[in-house]
């Protein structure tokens, strides 16, 4: 999606069901909770505190992106105007669609950071360098 724009991304709120005595339970099921297919699932942890990832973008990938636990910032690039999201509590993701680059910094100590995909791993679906990234955009402008 070459013409997607960060408004095209957004927080998704998922149920959150609270027991006094047992804490709390959220539920993520596929064409429901996540607009999407999930075919891949992966977590980044251990993260030194303050620390980055991301710095990429896909071209055909979505991504819902979730804090389990901690917080830290995501912020979106659509080549002409960026907004930065605060993940912190594990009932909210955020939504990311193809077209989009992703920088994720400001990780609290010991953050986890659950991240739902539409599709399996995929070398060529990624644009690593972001003057490439501008290029790949600008082709449909």
């Amino acid at each position: 999606m070459k013409n997607s724009t960060v408004f095209d991304c957004t927080l998704i709120e998922m149920d959150k069901h609270h027991s006094d005595d047992k804490g709390n339970l959220t539920v993520v099921e596929n064409g429901k909770t996540v607009p999407f297919e999930v075919r891949r699932a992966y977590y980044l942890y251990d993260i030194p505190g303050g620390g980055a990832r991301g710095a990429h973008a896909h071209k055909e990938l979505k991504q819902l992106i979730i804090a389990a636990s901690g917080s830290f910032d995501v912020t979106l690039d659509d080549g002409n105007v960026r907004r930065t999201f605060t993940l912190n509590r594990p009932y909210q993701g955020l939504l990311v669609v193809p077209g989009i680059w992703r920088d994720l910094n400001n990780f609290s100590s010991g953050a986890v950071c659950l991240v739902l995909a539409s599709e399996v791993y995929d070398e060529g679906d990624y644009i690593r360098d972001y003057d490439g990234f501008i290029r790949y955009k600008s082709i449909t402008k």
